[in-house]
């Protein structure tokens, strides 16, 4: 009989010990005493960066009068009339979607439609959604005066284990246009984690860390090689764990079969990309429904490529891929293919009205 019950208490002991385990790393929120107020925006001083240019400089070589601007302002400041979106899309040249495909994927502007537009002093941003490899993608063309405005907020405003909101939730929270969930830090022990210039996590995962710099540009490091503080005194602005990289140096970056740990091979995806300095795009595909398959890793991939961009990084996926604009979810978030449905996520990247 003895046996018996030391059988019993053991396995009861093993349960709950298995039990707290999972509770404590997927249930137990844990917000740690640093909220999201804290930012480094010291990098973006005058002496250190000629950070806060018009963004129309970056388009057309000079700046506007404040005069012009003003003006622009108030006839640019609201989404376009959808009769006119199209028309608009075929006629202009500067965007990244006169961009020429070569690898025989068929993108082109015929396969884009021009959904959504924004513009303010520091941003001007243009919503696309095209269709590619059977799966609806939605493409913001974000170009911004300063990489200031590319912004990170955590959940419920702290950084902390499993504390999770849902992106829209946050987005409204933190007075955005644009928004999209980042890397969902808070399911991992380790990865750096820089926001707004502030280090909140300094533990590496030796993995690629994506990087956006107050130079404006975005540049995929290993994270092994530098300490989190070395990169933030580097001009480090926001980092994010999560990976891989997909496109470095406008070269694809993946393998065919590569994949994230254990995940499908198509997926919804989330992901970020600079075209050029304060030119980026935030990249978001849906996925598991009927109406959309999925991507690889590799068809993201070639996909950011042939739209121009230099550099690609992967995001975290799945149920948490979701973008907002102008107060609503633009694409089909879903874990099941059964329902619309966001899923709560540790933090989001996002450009404020």
């Amino acid at each position: 009989m003895r046996k018996y019950i030391y059988s019993i208490c053991f396995s009861a002991v093993l349960a709950a010990f298995t039990l707290g385990v999972v509770l404590d790393t997927f249930v137990i929120s844990r917000p740690m005493n640093y909220a999201q107020e804290q930012i480094n925006n010291a990098m973006f001083s005058s002496n250190s960066i000629d950070s806060k240019t018009d963004y129309t400089a970056r388009e057309t070589g000079s700046v506007r009068s404040d005069s012009a601007r003003n003006t622009a302002d108030s006839e640019n400041n609201q989404l376009q009339d959808p009769d006119d979106q199209l028309s608009e899309k075929q006629t202009d040249e500067n965007s990244f979607l006169t961009q020429t495909d070569t690898s025989g994927s068929a993108i082109s502007t015929d396969d884009a439609s021009l959904i959504g537009e924004y513009q303010n002093d520091q941003a001007k941003i243009k919503l696309y959604q095209y269709r590619y490899e059977d799966t609806a993608v939605y493409v913001a063309d974000v170009t911004v005066s300063s990489s200031e405005y590319i912004k990170t907020a955590f959940a419920n405003g702290y950084y902390g284990k499993n504390v999770t909101a849902k992106t829209s939730a946050i987005a409204q929270q933190n007075d955005a246009i644009l928004a999209i969930n980042g890397d969902y830090y808070g399911a991992r022990e380790n990865g750096y984690v820089i926001r707004n210039g502030v280090v909140f996590r300094s533990t590496s995962d030796g993995g690629d860390l994506m990087c956006v710099y107050a130079d404006g540009t975005m540049r995929i490091v290993n994270s092994d090689a530098q300490s989190a503080q070395e990169l933030v005194d580097q001009g480090v602005w926001q980092a994010f764990s999560f990976g891989p990289a997909l496109v470095q140096d406008g070269q694809v970056n993946v393998s065919v079969n590569a994949e994230v740990g254990k995940a499908m091979a198509s997926n919804p995806r989330t992901a970020v990309g600079m075209i050029d300095t304060c030119h980026y795009v935030f990249v978001v595909s849906d996925g598991r429904t009927s109406d959309s398959k999925g991507l690889s890793l590799y068809q993201l991939a070639t996909f950011m490529q042939n739209i121009g961009v230099k550099t690609a990084y992967n995001l975290d996926g799945g149920g948490s891929s979701t973008l907002y604009f102008n107060g609503e979810v633009i694409n089909y978030p879903t874990t099941s293919g059964r329902s619309k449905k966001e899923r709560g996520v540790s933090d989001i990247v996002y450009i404020q009205k």
